[in-house]
């Protein structure tokens, strides 16, 4: 066995090339991501350190309701958005979210490149809401579906009397 296939040395990471990704729903949320994760063949965990430069968020505005994720910020400064309200961030920070707990995202508001390391499950199937765009995303299996929150409707149940005629 490569021992070798599971460690990534410092110098190996700051070699890598990264990519520069744009979010489908916000074209504001550029950065280049490094997935740590991918290099060492992890499936079931996603390992990135991001990169952001001033002005941009890291991602939109969501909330998970099956993935749980973390942001460890290793330098920069930010403001980070849990439920509407802002909260200045910067190194050494930590940002957890638990499943189907909070919307969040982080803006790089300061003058500076933000450098974060973000982990997060990578479930077969997630639920995730975008509610700035009114937005909801099935993920099931590699195929998205996103739908606007307003068409989802709640099935009505018809109940009757076991003797009542159809």
């Amino acid at each position: 066995m490569d021992i070798h296939k599971f460690i990534l040395k410092a110098a190996d990471i700051t070699e890598m090339p990264g990519e520069k990704r744009i979010h489908f729903l916000n074209p504001d949320a550029v950065r280049i991501n490094k997935s740590l994760g991918d290099a060492v063949g992890l499936t079931q965990l996603g390992v990135h350190i991001i990169s952001v430069e001033p002005g941009y968020d890291t991602t939109e505005y969501h909330k998970h309701y099956y993935e749980e994720e973390c942001i460890y910020i290793l330098a920069g400064r930010a403001t980070a958005i849990i439920e509407g309200e802002r909260y200045a961030v910067g190194p050494g920070d930590f940002l957890g979210f638990p499943r189907g707990m909070a919307a969040h995202n982080i803006v790089n508001d300061g003058d500076e490149i933000l450098h974060c390391l973000v982990m997060g499950q990578r479930l077969e199937q997630d639920v995730a809401d975008y509610p700035d765009k009114d937005m909801r995303l099935y993920r099931n299996s590699g195929r998205w579906d996103l739908v606007k929150l307003t068409d989802i409707s709640e099935p009505q149940r018809i109940v009757l009397p076991p003797d009542e005629p159809l």
